[in-house]
């Protein structure tokens, strides 16, 4: 995939539109509880700084209403946050669209929420004319709102004058190219979650590309459940199981699989006090819930996931916030760790079995990108980056 790099731009002197995602979480008073994301932003403006452009810098923030700006939809927690990382002041700046700020090279200012402006969500041609004529060089850093089509995500990079991906989207999109477009064999991928109904597509998808599909959680019981085993009162699409052994044919057909665990981990209840009990897959009682999978099974796919070339993964195999049913996600989690593949992660869940277990150093690259992430194994185009294609 070809795109400009805001590395190869003398942004020297130039008016530079940063896109970023600063979506950060808040707590009832507002205050930012997790700052990644603005940290992650940072490479792009310190670049842009460095080189004496004048730099703004807008993101959403929650979903507000278009058209109006309520304390809570304001980016001035961020401005704040921003400005202590950076050292200097930061000043945010209000109905911005038009024009009728100043900031001078060497300087930069964020922008309020975009998704206040009026069109943004739709994507409104007039919107992104106003908004790329701001700037001499747009730069998308946002690579968490690539899959959604929006006036300060697509439309303004066909408009603008010259448009770039951020080191952010850069990463990304070269991580998830090397993972997906270009893979080193063989290929494995994880999907877990509750439902296959949420994760079809993506099953589809990958199932025609990789050479192992693990499955876990919901969905997991599910391919349990085509296989002909019984899954007890456990969470599963019972209207999906012949989607689940359509799956598992294709991969059949294709020489790969979709490995079922030979164990599991039961309780007849999913709270922290419940008794967990494991056994083989083919003895779990009708009154029983799977939780996770099952010692003898994780052990089967750390085994395989040593010999893979490249890991993709996406959800925890098992209830992995509670100790009695973490085993298994944390034997995955730990066996990617280890493993000499190529691995990419991305999924808030997923993101959250990495932090518990341990592993974030030893994750090739962890994807911020969650929705965008998911289009992406599915094999989607998306909006804002084959916009910033079509400009290159």
């Amino acid at each position: 995939m070809k795109f400009r790099r805001l590395a190869e731009i003398d942004v020297r002197g130039k008016r530079v539109f940063v896109r970023a995602d600063l979506n950060v979480p808040q707590d009832d008073s507002g205050a930012i509880t997790d700052d990644t994301r603005i940290r992650a932003s940072l490479p792009a403006i310190e670049h842009c700084l460095a080189a004496g452009a004048a730099v703004m810098v807008t993101s959403h923030l929650g979903r507000p209403t278009e058209g109006t700006v309520r304390p809570e939809d304001s980016l001035a927690p961020v401005a704040a946050r921003l400005g202590e990382l950076l050292g200097r002041a930061v000043p945010l700046v209000a109905d911005w669209v038009d024009g009728g700020f100043r900031v001078a090279p060497g300087e930069v200012v964020l922008l309020e929420n975009c998704r206040c402006n009026r069109g943004e969500k739709k994507n409104d041609e007039a919107l992104a004319r106003r908004m790329a004529a701001l700037c001499d060089v747009y730069v998308n850093d946002a690579f968490g709102t690539a899959h959604r089509a929006e006036a300060t995500t697509e439309g303004m990079a066909r408009f603008a004058p010259l448009a770039c991906a951020g080191p952010l989207m850069a990463a990304e999109l070269d991580a998830l190219g090397k993972a997906l477009v270009d893979p080193r064999r063989p290929m494995v991928a994880i999907v877990a979650g509750s439902k296959v109904s949420t994760k079809l597509t993506i099953l589809k998808a990958l199932a025609q590309r990789v050479d192992q599909l693990i499955v876990g959680g919901g969905i997991a019981n599910t391919f349990i459940a085509a296989a002909g085993l019984p899954i007890g009162k456990s969470l599963a699409d019972r209207e999906l199981i012949g989607e689940a052994r359509a799956i598992m044919d294709l991969m059949a057909a294709r020489g790969a699989q979709v490995p079922i665990p030979v164990d599991v981990v039961c309780a007849k209840e999913l709270s922290a006090a419940a008794q967990a009990v494991t056994k083989p897959t083919d003895q779990v009682g009708e009154g029983e819930m799977i939780l996770d999978i099952g010692p003898r099974s994780a052990q089967a796919l750390a085994a395989q996931l040593q010999q893979a070339g490249t890991i993709v993964w996406n959800g925890p195999v098992g209830v992995f916030e509670l100790e009695a049913f973490a085993g298994g996600t944390r034997a995955i989690a730990q066996a990617i760790a280890a493993s000499p593949a190529f691995s990419i992660a991305g999924g808030g869940d997923t993101l959250a079995a990495i932090a518990k277990f341990g592993v974030a150093d030893r994750i090739d690259y962890i994807s911020t990108g969650g929705g965008a992430f998911l289009e992406f194994l599915e094999g989607r185009t998306l909006p804002a980056v084959a916009a910033l294609a079509a400009r290159a």
